[in-house]
């Protein structure tokens, strides 16, 4: 796959949100968010994942790297099967198109929403929302590459010249770039689906959202970077954090559930209390 084709396809999410940027999307202007965010409530999730972000960069910066002999004693029939083909891989330029892809993803993404006539005027919880989602992505990342020994495949051929002793050639599980970019692409187009329920672009957007961090998969496994189980961990992470977050903040407007809380005196005159569940039909 030729780099300007794996350029082509890390744009396609921006050209299928802007289909929703047509007449359908401009009736939507005045239309209420579906999401519900407390600042009082959100505000100390991102501070505590945070805190999560800078225990597991600490404890990345504690590891150490392999030394040349231990390098060349790694045998790749110590590799689960599944993953072995990408033992030996190594490539600068794939590594670049990765990163390319990688870093593009995370501000084109959510900066295409606000393009949005459905999004643009509820931005700012928008924006809120995705460094929430983000931050979660990357607790979970920095802990684990921070607590985890994987070597990385390139370890297992020739190549890397002074990489081969650095502790990041530990980092190996899970696929960071991946997993990022699946959040990225997913929560755009969760987002997108939220606000735009009725738009023909859905199966468009939905599949530009996964075909980007499988581009990013790829590329990783060709640069020798990580192996496909630490690829589909991190899109599965990434995947899974860019909707679920957004749809625990769906107001029950939206999702059609209501919580209230009730109280009275039944037909014996006891009293009871508690909470009413109403589902709208």
């Amino acid at each position: 796959m030729s780099f300007a084709m794996k350029s082509l396809l890390s744009l396609c999410l921006s050209g299928v949100l802007l289909l929703g940027a047509g007449p359908a999307a401009t009736a939507q202007r005045a239309t209420a968010s579906p999401y519900h965010t407390r600042f009082a409530v959100d505000g100390p999730i991102i501070l505590g994942l945070g805190a999560i972000n800078a225990t597991g960069l600490y404890l990345v910066q504690q590891k150490s790297g392999l030394s040349e002999a231990e390098s060349a004693a790694l045998d790749r029939n110590d590799i689960p099967k599944f993953d072995r083909f990408a033992a030996g891989r190594y490539s600068d330029r794939a590594q670049l198109v990765s990163d390319i892809t990688c870093y593009g993803s995370l501000v084109v993404a959510p900066g295409l929403l606000a393009l949005n006539p459905g999004v643009r005027g509820k931005y700012g919880q928008v924006l809120g929302l995705y460094v929430e989602t983000m931050a979660i992505t990357a607790a979970l990342f920095t802990m684990t590459v921070g607590t985890v020994y994987r070597y990385r495949p390139f370890l297992y051929g020739p190549e890397g010249g002074t990489k081969r002793t650095s502790k990041i050639s530990t980092n190996s599980f899970f696929a960071g770039h991946t997993g990022h970019t699946a959040t990225a692409t997913f929560f755009a187009a969760k987002v997108f689906h939220d606000f735009n329920p009725d738009s023909p672009a859905q199966p468009f957007v939905w599949g530009a959202a996964a075909l980007v961090p499988a581009v990013v998969a790829y590329s990783r496994m060709e640069a020798g970077k990580h192996f496909l189980s630490d690829n589909i961990v991190g899109y599965a992470i990434g995947a899974t954090a860019g909707i679920v977050v957004p749809q625990l903040h769906k107001s029950a407007r939206r999702t059609g559930y209501s919580f209230t809380p009730i109280q009275g005196l039944n037909v014996n005159g006891h009293s009871y209390g508690g909470l009413l569940l109403a589902k709208q039909l």
